[in-house]
């Protein structure tokens, strides 16, 4: 049963091949977007922006990402948890770098084979198939 609440919110940069960049957080093993927790009082967008330039050095504005959607799924690295998350899209050319607890980088083909053990629930049931609809 899940018993926590996490409310977070991550943005979702594609390459010119349209993949979709994930990050692996050290001590983890499912891949996620890039993103994190809103701190107290924070709106989501000002949080995406944060997260982002923490986790791979990428600074972007509010006014460079667009709602994609809002989801709820269990948690991918927390027992027990479920998060509440706002996910945004950027069309900002980027050069990621693994920052703060980011310990990998992999881009990803959001219509590939998305094994449960690698993926995020978020990744596997709600972005990648918002990202193939279009």
């Amino acid at each position: 049963m899940l018993t926590q609440t996490l409310t977070v919110a991550a943005v979702c940069f594609r390459d010119a091949d349209s993949r979709v960049l994930t990050v692996r957080k050290k001590g983890s093993e499912r891949f996620q977007l890039p993103g994190g927790k809103l701190d107290a009082g924070e709106t989501a967008p000002a949080a995406a922006v944060r997260e982002v330039a923490e986790e791979i050095r990428v600074e972007l504005t509010p006014d460079d990402i667009t709602l994609l959607g809002a989801w709820s799924a269990p948690a991918a690295n927390e027992a027990d948890t479920t998060v509440d998350a706002t996910v945004f899209v950027s069309t900002a050319q980027i050069v990621p770098v693994a920052a703060a607890e980011i310990e990998e980088l992999l881009w990803v083909h959001p219509g590939g084979d998305h094994a449960e053990a690698v993926f995020a629930p978020l990744l596997r049931l709600h972005v990648f198939p918002a990202l193939a609809a279009g």
